[in-house]
């Protein structure tokens, strides 16, 4: 076993420095690289290892095998398309008005046969544990007094909130299971957090674009909208923000600091640092979702505005939803000082979170089963992200924009201004595939000529294909 971790690690390293060597312009399109032989009396490695670095920068679309010639540098990042730019700062605070396009995207999709589903941000079934999932919830009914028939603690299953805890270390939190609130998903716990924190009529300060059903929830709560730009890299304006603060009357803020959904925006340690600060001198209370922090692609998770809170203003949320199993519906809340107020709106609202799916998930993490998955799933997505952009440079018109984002799911597409990004959507679906128009990622329907293209699916001949139709699609407007 560690003769072959140690087999693995070397053909990681190999690839990594190859493709930091590509990142940086120092390989460039189309040059020629080392021999396998070269490669393995360079680096001082086997050949099979060698050969597995070269499988693994191809696996990416990095490097192509050419018959009879060697491997060659196919992609780079760094040659890709423009980044898309930011929305115009809000100077109000908007009442929420969701757009009925929403309702309209996701009823077609469902019911789309042989679908090539690009508009959902979740994994693909085949990229998750399903048989090692089944073994826990097999262990957990034989184990279970009275095969999880009873209501579980309001708060959660308390194997599971210590497994929660223990993860927080990976972004520098330290915790306790008292501190953890579980949740029916990571929706539930931004309601909860949303509704202990705010008053119908107040103003809640989001970014933009961001998740629809964000919006959904706060329109069901009757409450206002401050929109707040966010750059493609490092997520919000913190001008735009300070000035909001000064000039509108703003309770809370809600925002997706690690790799945000639609943009994938990775705000820096040190920016969520000032954030943090900036609110906590207001007063101020930050609701983070970080359902998307896990699902990072460099080799360190990014750190959560909950780890620099010093005065408990700070509502981190999560879930294992976009992670492990959308289905079973599991997220969580660390409510710092609001925890009373949140445990009390879950117990007027639902009493108690699904008893078996809280057991079989306690049980997979407590087995170690959940990190190594996540390094496999986090291989995947990357590998994946890397061949969609290089599709989409490929295969749409040349004045497109597009993304870099270094964890999470989704691609951010902004068209030339001619696209109309719901009529897009319309005229795809008769080709059977699925996107998200950018119109439902703001509260005011901005972002026409955007769309977000999830790379949860595996690449294949359909995906390429799929993405091939869409330019085709883009360039006849």
């Amino acid at each position: 076993m560690l003769e072959i971790q140690t087999r693995d690690h070397l053909y990681l390293e190999v690839s990594e420095r190859i493709e930091k060597l590509i990142e940086k312009k120092a390989l460039k399109i189309g040059d020629k690289l080392l021999s396998v032989r070269a490669l393995s009396k360079e680096q001082g490695i086997s050949l099979s290892t060698a050969f597995q670095a070269y499988y693994h920068l191809e696996s990416k679309g990095l490097v192509e095998a050419r018959p009879q010639s060697g491997y060659y540098v196919r992609f780079s990042p760094k040659h890709s398309l423009n980044i898309p730019t930011s929305c115009e700062p809000s100077d109000e605070a908007t009442p929420v008005s969701v757009d009925e396009i929403i309702g309209s995207v996701y009823k077609n999709l469902r019911s789309a046969d042989n679908l090539i589903n690009f508009s959902l941000s979740s994994p693909a079934p085949e990229l998750l544990p399903a048989a090692k999932l089944n073994k826990s919830v097999t262990q957990v009914l034989r184990d279970n007094t009275d095969s999880c028939l009873s209501y579980e603690h309001v708060q959660g299953n308390v194997e599971l909130r210590k497994q929660i805890a223990r993860q927080s270390f990976n972004w520098g939190g330290v915790l306790s299971d008292e501190d953890i609130v579980v949740t029916a998903g990571c929706m539930e716990a931004l309601a909860f957090s949303l509704q202990a924190v705010t008053q119908r009529g107040d103003a809640v300060a989001i970014e933009s674009p961001t998740y629809f059903a964000i919006f959904q929830v706060m329109e069901s709560l009757g409450l206002k909208v401050v929109e707040i730009p966010t750059d493609p890299l490092t997520g919000i304006d913190m001008d735009c923000l300070d000035n909001a603060i000064n000039k509108l009357n703003i309770k809370a803020c809600l925002f997706v600091c690690n790799f945000n959904n639609p943009v994938g925006s990775c705000m820096p340690d040190e920016k969520k640092k000032q954030l943090v600060t900036l609110l906590a001198r207001h007063e101020i209370p930050l609701i983070e979702d970080d359902i998307y922090g896990e699902l990072y692609f460099s080799k360190t998770r990014p750190r959560t505005c909950k780890s620099f809170d010093k005065k408990g203003l700070v509502i981190q949320c999560g879930s294992f939803s976009k992670s492990l199993a959308p289905g079973y519906r599991i997220g969580w809340a660390i409510p710092g000082k609001f925890k009373d107020r949140v445990v009390k709106l879950k117990r007027m609202n639902n009493v108690s979170t699904n008893t078996l799916a809280q057991a079989a998930i306690a049980h997979f993490l407590a087995n170690g089963r959940y990190e190594l998955h996540l390094r496999h799933l986090r291989k995947a997505l990357h590998t994946q992200c890397l061949r969609y952009m290089q599709a989409v440079g490929q295969y749409f018109p040349e004045n497109t924009r597009i993304t870099r984002p270094q964890g999470g799911f989704a691609l951010w597409i902004e068209l030339d201004k001619k696209v109309d990004a719901y009529r897009l959507h319309k005229r795809a679906l008769k080709h059977n595939i699925g996107i998200a128009p950018g119109q439902i990622f703001s509260s005011q329907g901005h972002f026409e000529n955007y769309f977000r293209l999830s790379f949860g699916l595996p690449w294949s001949e359909k995906v390429e294909q799929g993405i091939k139709t869409l330019g085709e699609l883009a360039r006849k407007f």
